[in-house]
């Protein structure tokens, strides 16, 4: 037992830069050490596998953050699901944080799990996925070593393990799917310009468009907010430009196309084709019920949850990408393109 004391004391001191005695005290409750050596020193305790001492564990041991954009996109709920559902089964409990806007950020939440002492961090659809945004707040976690698992996108030069739905499928399959119903001129919908999935799904329409023989060019692509009225406005432009077709980055994007074809006085599908992506719930509820690429929410919550896991108990993870193939679901919202399209 003195052994294993003495090089638990010594991993933890290494891993933290402190000494052993600092790490002691620590451990024993002792004052003379500052909060912010404190906490290092009880999330290195969680990152090595280590259970910290009673009174300073609490419930807060086995506590999981799962920090997510929003909750009316359908898409987010669903993965919480997953996720909550396999830490559970792993012992540990999820808090949910959901950025507000004008409110809670997604740095503050961090700030706030890191003072809970969680043991990892799952973000989905967070500020990593914009180019633009800051990411000091990642920094900060990458510091303390705590455990960490990012989807679909990623800050690279952190190298944090990632699970990805494969964008360059997911633009292939749809982008060939109108094609084969007879669609020449083809829209584009994505996220901000910055918004890296929406880079990515750009780079591999253009890539596929040429390798088909197919002009896609500046006016096909627009982008916009991930909401019904964001693609409703950016649909609308694009069916103004006479666009049979319309592959959209999200399935809330897709309802805003459809509306704007209808304000428009076409018909969904036998005037303009509308391809959505996610396959959130009740997209075979809709009218039409939306054509769209699914994503493998459940392979990749709990592979998400693997990794951390992984983590956790001190095992070595790769910061490499985990790519899920997608798949796509024909629904009524797609159809021949209309007689003497070009």
């Amino acid at each position: 037992m003195l052994a294993l004391m003495t090089r638990r004391l010594a991993e933890v001191a290494k891993k933290v830069g402190v000494s052993e005695a600092t790490v002691s005290r620590v451990l024993n409750g002792k004052p003379g050490v500052s909060d912010a050596t404190r906490e290092a020193v009880l999330t290195a305790l969680d990152v090595l596998g280590y259970e910290r001492p009673s009174r300073l564990r609490g419930d807060r041991g086995r506590l999981v953050g799962l920090v997510l954009p929003e909750l009316q996109n359908p898409i987010f709920p669903a993965f919480a699901e997953v996720v909550g559902g396999a830490l559970a089964e792993r012992g540990f409990t999820s808090v949910l944080c959901t950025r507000t806007v004008g409110g809670v950020s997604e740095a503050d939440y961090v700030d706030l799990l890191l003072q809970q002492h969680v043991s990892g961090i799952v973000f989905a659809g967070g500020l990593y996925a914009q180019a633009n945004a800051s990411h000091a707040h990642y920094e900060r976690v990458r510091e303390r070593g705590l455990p960490i698992v990012l989807v679909n996108a990623a800050v690279e030069r952190l190298r944090f393990p990632q699970v990805s739905c494969d964008d360059v499928a997911s633009a292939e399959m749809a982008l060939a799917h109108l094609l084969a119903l007879g669609h020449r001129r083809v829209g584009i919908l994505l996220g901000s310009p910055d918004h890296l999935p929406s880079r990515r799904k750009l780079a591999a329409f253009r890539a596929f468009a040429e390798e088909k023989g197919l002009e896609l060019g500046p006016e096909q692509v627009e982008h916009a907010m991930f909401s019904i009225e964001g693609g409703h406005a950016a649909a609308a432009r694009l069916v103004r430009r006479g666009v049979t077709g319309i592959v959209c980055a999200s399935d809330v994007l897709a309802l805003g196309a459809i509306r704007a074809a209808r304000r428009a006085g076409l018909s969904v599908p036998e005037d303009v084709s509308v391809v959505g992506y996610d396959d959130s719930a009740l997209m075979n509820c809709t009218d039409p019920p939306l054509t769209t690429v699914r994503q493998p929410i459940e392979a990749m919550g709990r592979a998400a949850v693997e990794l951390l896991v992984s983590q956790i108990r001190a095992l070595a993870v790769p910061g490499d990408e985990l790519l899920f193939e997608p798949e796509l679901v024909v629904r009524s919202s797609t159809g021949p393109a209309p007689a003497g399209a070009a």
